[in-house]
């Protein structure tokens, strides 16, 4: 059977059992299901704690032939800095790592317990365990890139864009460069509750801003979005890249013709890489900046668009609309 039949069957169970009020921990776990994932790739590190706390762990996924020391993917989650966990997103680990990178990603913690900068100052503890260890999982930590999706994207520019974070915690890691997919770049005044909650203390708003702290010293950049994404406004991304562009940044964008939220991160993993190649496109502009010096190792598996819609199909629009229900606006 095929990794989109199974991926099909799968949404369409889950889809059925789920009511619309669905929590995001179960509504992503049909995407973390073995079948529908990336083979080639392991969970080598599950629950590492980088400081004290529940929300303060990491899981580490590898490829599964380890050689020499493999490029680094820091990937930083979503969910409007009030949600979210790491096992959600293994899909993009294991995704990453059949690709031949070794990929970190971390819980930090979330609103109301904490706000703006406290999720990013633990995400940056998370960056030093980071080079602190992971050689000993076959990274190298002069490879270092970082990733992220919507709220994920925003900490991992923020993280490229304001040293201080990385400072303060002793993080020295050059970064190669940043790719980030349906972030919020741009979004002060601040207008919606998620984004009030999170930010509104903020002693200076517009500092929290990714777009107002680019200098021509900020690393490479590649943005990607949904056309019509309608909790991150695809501005967001055409204004940093402006911004970029003006500061001598070397920035590729990536729009998505008619894809909303969570369409893009989701076509990370195999189930649903057949409908955008965010990951080709990802990984290859990652390539052009030192991944690989010999060339890509791994090729990802991609299944072929199917010749018509399989039965099961509107359960897996279905998860993704119940998804976009969980998000209020973040943006204009």
């Amino acid at each position: 059977m095929s990794i989109l039949k199974r991926a099909v069957m799968a949404l369409a169970v889950c889809a059925s059992l789920m009511p619309m009020q669905a929590s995001a921990q179960n509504i992503m776990d049909p995407f973390n299901l073995p079948p529908v994932m990336d083979a080639n790739a392991v969970k080598a590190g599950d629950g590492i704690s980088y400081r004290d706390g529940t929300r303060h762990k990491l899981d580490v996924y590898t490829p599964e032939q380890r050689g020499q020391l493999a490029p680094v993917v820091f990937f930083v989650y979503g969910g409007a800095w009030v949600r979210g966990q790491r096992a959600d997103y293994q899909f993009a680990g294991r995704a990453l790592a059949a690709r031949g990178f070794v990929v970190v990603i971390a819980d930090y913690r979330l609103v109301p317990e904490v706000r703006y900068p406290e999720f990013l100052e633990d995400l940056a503890l998370a960056m030093r365990w980071t080079q602190d260890n992971i050689t000993s999982y076959g990274g190298d930590p002069n490879r270092l890139f970082l990733a992220g999706h919507s709220a994920g994207a925003y900490n991992a520019v923020m993280l490229a864009l304001d040293p201080s974070f990385r400072n303060e915690a002793g993080v020295t890691m050059p970064i190669r460069a940043v790719a980030g997919l349906s972030g919020p770049y741009d979004f002060y005044p601040f207008e919606y509750g998620d984004v009030v909650e999170a930010f509104g203390q903020a002693p200076n708003p517009e500092g929290t801003q990714p777009i107002n702290l680019v200098t021509h010293d900020s690393p490479p950049m590649w943005l990607g979005s949904g056309t019509t994404d309608p909790i991150v406004r695809v501005q967001n991304t055409q204004r940093l890249a402006e911004r970029l562009q003006n500061q001598g940044v070397w920035v590729t964008t990536k729009y998505y013709d008619g894809y909303g939220h969570m369409e893009p991160v989701i076509a990370m993993g195999a189930m649903w890489r057949w409908r955008m190649p965010v990951l080709d496109d990802m990984i290859s502009f990652f390539t052009q900046f030192g991944a690989f010096p010999s060339g890509v190792p791994y090729v990802a598996v991609t299944p072929d668009a199917p010749q018509e819609v399989p039965e099961g199909t509107m359960a897996t629009q279905d998860v993704v609309r119940q998804l976009d229900r969980l998000f209020g606006p973040l943006s204009n």
